[in-house]
């Protein structure tokens, strides 16, 4: 246990003092050593310094700029003013529970049983379900990276290891995977392996191959796959991105982290789902009866919506990042210095930038200079350095205002 002094810094019982990021005001008593230490998120802090600051272009984040669409949010708005407004079913309503067994076959061609479905409250509490499901003292995940940091977070939380395994970048800003590596990394406290895919911030995506793979090697071995597959729809050059769902059987260790953020521009929602093997169903309803004792019905109500109405949307948002990922693209790739493939997958470009050691520094001068918000790639774990993150989820006017502000800045040292 940490036991904080009556100054304003944080000391452990061996007279250790906290900094770089972890907790650092006096507490009236001591709390946990894994919460004290938690790293706060570096894409937080640029955030932060963009409060107030007038005509701000904010792409640090992956969301758009249009609204969640009338037709679902017009669903949730009867649903409440019907009376659904009650406790409800911790796993998700059996109704929507339902819809998304449909939706996942419908969209990848396997048969999903809704035993196999549970509802979270967004997919950040996903993932928080499952570290607190397979991770604890002692034990470690692979998380490949750049990646999610929030996912890093949430298995240091259990008292666990994230052991951060990077992919390979390339002169030409491009990302691949070495299987060999990955499972060279992989120990007897090895837990499970974390890859997300489309991969946020990269926009690399995993193979077929490399899917069974990792499978293959995982189940052999008793490790759980975890697979975030939160941009399966936003893929450029196939109709949806691979999932592991289809390489793997009903009752791998596989479990895989959805939402409905992305898709249905849904992100202040806060709804997500799980695919899981049926027999993990009871465990994971015993754990969101301790965090959350599940979500809104009346949302839940938004997202049945969402599934049934809203594949036109959908396909509409995906061809508005298309756009928008070919106008910067052509934007970055005409500068000096700056090395940007154009990714596959997911709405983000994360370009290597000639010179630049240090990602944070160089976007809060940029956040300074321009208005403009950009996630440093230090962020994404220890291969991110080197390299800015820059969301083309928004409508392309916005990104066309954004890259005439970042190419003076871009086009000069950092």
């Amino acid at each position: 246990m940490f036991y904080p002094e009556k100054n304003s810094r944080l000391f452990s019982a061996d007279g250790v003092s906290m900094s770089g990021g972890a907790v650092s005001a006096a507490l009236p008593a001591p709390i946990r050593p894994e919460i004290a230490q938690l790293e706060s998120s570096k894409i937080v802090e640029l955030w932060q310094m963009g409060f107030g600051v007038e005509n701000l272009i904010p792409l640090w984040v992956g969301e758009g700029n249009e609204t969640t669409p009338d037709f679902i949010s017009d669903a949730a708005y009867a649903a409440l003013k019907s009376g659904v407004c009650f406790y409800s079913h911790k796993r998700g309503l059996p109704e929507l529970r339902g819809e998304l067994s449909g939706y996942m076959e419908r969209t990848f061609k396997v048969p999903v049983d809704i035993e196999r479905v549970t509802v979270t409250s967004a997919g950040m509490n996903g993932i928080m379900l499952v570290a607190q499901a397979i991770a604890g003292a002692g034990d470690n995940v692979i998380c490949v990276t750049p990646g999610w940091p929030n996912v890093v977070g949430a298995i240091e939380i259990m008292g666990a290891e994230a052991r951060q395994f990077s992919l390979d970048q390339s002169a030409d800003g491009g990302f691949s995977l070495d299987l060999e590596r990955l499972f060279a990394a992989c120990d007897a406290r090895t837990r499970g392996v974390f890859v997300v895919s489309p991969s946020n911030p990269t926009g690399w995506m995993i193979t077929r191959e490399e899917q069974r793979a990792i499978l293959e090697f995982c189940r052999a071995r008793g490790i759980w796959v975890i697979a975030d597959e939160v941009y399966h729809r936003f893929v450029y050059e196939q109709e949806v991105a691979n999932s592991f769902l289809q390489v793997a059987e009903p009752e791998d260790a596989l479990i895989v982290v959805n939402s409905f953020s992305k898709a249905w521009a849904m992100t202040g929602w806060r709804l997500g789902w799980l695919i899981h093997p049926a027999g993990l169903g009871l465990v994971l309803d015993n754990l969101i009866e301790f965090n959350t004792s599940g979500a809104q019905g009346f949302l839940q109500h938004g997202c049945i919506a969402a599934l049934r109405d809203g594949e036109s949307f959908v396909r509409q948002t995906v061809e508005r990042c298309r756009q928008g990922r070919d106008l910067v693209f052509q934007r970055l790739s005409a500068l000096p210095g700056v090395h940007a493939t154009c990714p596959k997958g997911a709405f983000y470009f994360f370009f290597a930038v000639e010179g630049m050691t240090d990602s944070l520094n160089a976007a809060k001068k940029i956040l300074r200079e321009t208005g403009v918000g950009l996630a440093p790639g230090s962020a994404f774990g220890p291969g991110g350095e080197g390299n800015l993150r820059l969301c083309y989820a928004g409508t392309l006017d916005r990104l066309s205002e954004a890259m005439d502000r970042l190419e003076p800045v871009l086009g000069r040292p950092l």
